[in-house]
């Protein structure tokens, strides 16, 4: 099965990394939802891809160095559309609550900086609503999947990249990655890359796969999976193609 992977939730109906945006994901048939978690100055974890909330709220500065209850307050809403004003910025609690309730599972990305209490706490969340056996934690960078396989061996880990090298291969099996998610360029460009992490049991789902033009020979070239903001589309598209 290919996997459906809506990308910061269904990010072109409603605002990315939002609790709408999640809950039109799973209409959709997402298999996956996509989202990135943050930490606030005072511990809390929340649902935001950038590393400050200028571009998607109504605020300025850098997610770590603001308060919860300072980001709370922001309108992350009104920059997509006026009838989504007056939406927040979501916490991992109220994210993990909606999807609990689904079939989905969680491409969970956790953002650098984070430190192993960080780490810690993005499991003890996902542990405490029986997630973790419906969750890939992905990040590009290393040392969080090194913390997290630390923290929760058993939790499916995802290494992101921006190119295919050398050492991709070895490195998945390094880390004990379940997927590898590179950028188109490379699936499309790195057939023997992509078979070798098939053969070392590590599937490959690009990102951030929006033409549909690309998503057949993405397949074609041994994707598991396509990250897109198109994830209805990808649905029907996916539905058509089966034999």
């Amino acid at each position: 099965m290919l996997h459906r992977v809506a990308h910061r939730g269904y990010c072109t109906v409603a605002p990315e990394n939002t609790l709408p945006a999640f809950t039109a994901a799973v209409a959709a048939g997402a298999t996956f939802v996509e989202f990135d978690v943050r930490t606030t100055r005072d511990g809390v974890p929340v649902v935001i891809h950038d590393r400050t909330v200028n571009r998607t709220t109504s605020g300025s500065g850098r997610v770590w160095d603001l308060t919860y209850d300072e980001v709370a307050a922001l309108d992350a809403g009104s920059w997509f559309g006026a009838g989504f004003a007056g939406l927040r910025v979501p916490t991992l609690a109220e994210t993990l609550d909606l999807l609990a309730a689904t079939s989905a599972e969680l491409l969970l990305e956790i953002k650098p900086p984070a430190t192993l209490d960080e780490v810690k706490a993005v499991v003890a969340e996902l542990t405490e609503r029986d997630l973790l056996g419906r969750t890939v934690i992905q990040s590009f960078d290393t040392d969080v999947l090194r913390k997290a396989r630390d923290v929760a061996p058993e939790v499916r880990r995802g290494l992101l990249l921006f190119r295919y090298d050398a050492e991709t291969v070895a490195l998945c099996r390094e880390l004990g990655v379940v997927y590898c998610n590179p950028a188109i360029e490379d699936v499309l460009g790195g057939a023997e890359t992509t078979a070798a992490l098939a053969a070392a049991g590590v599937g490959v789902m690009p990102w951030t796969p929006n033409d549909m033009g690309e998503w057949g020979p993405l397949v074609d070239a041994g994707a598991a999976g396509l990250i897109t903001d198109h994830v209805g589309e990808l649905t029907g598209w996916a539905a058509a193609r089966r034999p």
